[in-house]
């Protein structure tokens, strides 16, 4: 028989909801990279999007491809002025505006991903530096310094694994000092660079090539 006392107590074992809106607050939360954080998401999402509403902000989850992470809903924090009150809270989530650069090569990652996902190989696209090299390369002109060049496309990877859309690779146990360093395209860019952008990639590639050859020329 369950007394009184039993039948009202919490379950200590539950996950709490900021275990999870904490983190969501902080970046992006993997399935891969913490199995257990992204169960407890699952199962408090309802009352997470709930709680995150009030603040004006939006959880976008995506449990086949196993990421989420929030935005700020339409209108909060813009200034915008939609009729309501609530649209004039300050934004939580903080605008990043990227480099030039670095949206070319975000582009151009998102377009090899989208081929890759054409072959149906594996669901993993893994880069080494030099195909990210390449891929960026044919749009810069041509006499350019190569060492310096590189060491720019470098600066620009790491900005983009800073934000978390590639994942540096760890070498293999036993591999040889000196290999080459490997990434992961994470599909979480499938969520920034959505398949309409990808349908005008080729004129925004145009306009891209035009900007980059200005700004060399400028220097």
């Amino acid at each position: 028989m369950t007394s009184a006392s039993e039948a009202v107590a919490p379950n200590m074992n539950a996950p709490d909801l900021s275990a999870v809106v904490v983190p969501l607050l902080k970046g992006v939360i993997y399935q891969e990279s913490d199995a257990a954080l992204w169960h407890a998401l699952l199962n408090l999402q309802a009352r997470a999007r709930d709680y995150l509403a009030v603040l004006g902000l939006e959880l976008v989850l995506d449990e086949a491809e196993g990421y989420a992470f929030l935005r700020a809903r339409n209108g909060h924090g813009d200034g915008a002025d939609d009729g309501d009150a609530t649209a004039k809270l300050p934004r939580l989530v903080a605008r990043r505006p990227l480099s030039f650069p670095v949206s070319l090569l975000l582009a151009l990652l998102r377009k090899k991903l989208a081929e890759f996902d054409a072959t149906g190989a594996d669901t993993r696209l893994i880069l080494s530096r030099d195909d990210v090299v390449e891929l960026i390369r044919v749009f810069l002109p041509m006499g350019s310094n190569e060492t310096r060049v590189i060491d720019q496309i470098d600066t620009h990877l790491n900005k983009i694994v800073e934000l978390g859309f590639v994942r540096r690779l760890k070498p293999a146990i036993g591999a040889p000092s000196g290999q080459e360093a490997m990434f992961e395209v994470r599909r979480i860019l499938k969520a920034f660079v959505d398949a309409q952008w990808l349908s005008e990639f080729d004129a925004r590639l145009g306009s891209y090539r035009a900007q980059l050859q200005g700004s060399q020329s400028d220097e």
